[in-house]
């Protein structure tokens, strides 16, 4: 699933179920979500369990839509995009569809999310510089029609999160 996807099959397997994840599983995605370009040897090693098994319980998550997908972690700094916000976006209610596919075109928008409270979408944008982060706010994203307001917090720093499969 893209970041600009807003199906109901996230964190679901087969026919909507969440996927039944035990240790072994975990420590896979552990494993993985470290390196995703480990051999299946390593990783076999590090879970201790056989290749074999390995293969068939990555299959097996990848079937079920447990592991969706393997990428590289970007460093945006790095890849030329020094300048990071959160835009806080409220909407009009019944334009949330025609909203979403607007937003798949708008460079620089790295993921999007539909919230309850105060805001309708919270999106994490990533630009060049300031020059740029304004145009996508204040040109793009205004013009999508159903867009009603924004908000943009600037990101001075941040810091990974931990493993999410303890």
């Amino acid at each position: 699933m893209d970041h600009l996807s807003f199906e109901a099959t996230a964190g679901s397997g087969p026919g909507g179920r969440s996927a039944a994840l035990d240790d072994i599983d975990r420590a896979i995605l552990r494993e993985l979500e470290a390196d995703g370009r480990m051999s299946m040897r390593a990783l076999a090693e590090r879970v201790s369990i056989s290749r074999s098994n390995a293969y068939t319980r990555v299959e097996r998550m990848i079937a079920e839509g447990v592991i969706a997908g393997f990428t590289a972690r970007i460093d945006p700094v790095r890849a030329g995009l020094g300048t990071s916000a959160y835009v806080l976006l409220n909407i009009e209610q019944h334009s949330w569809r025609e909203v979403a596919a607007r937003l798949r075109d708008v460079p620089y928008i790295e993921h999007v999310a539909f919230v309850g409270g105060d805001v309708d979408l919270v999106m994490l944008v990533r630009t060049p510089d300031n020059v740029t982060l304004r145009d996508v706010v204040l040109a793009r994203i205004h013009a999508v029609p159903g867009v009603r307001s924004t908000r943009t917090w600037l990101i001075f720093d941040e810091a990974a999160g931990g493993s999410r499969f303890q």
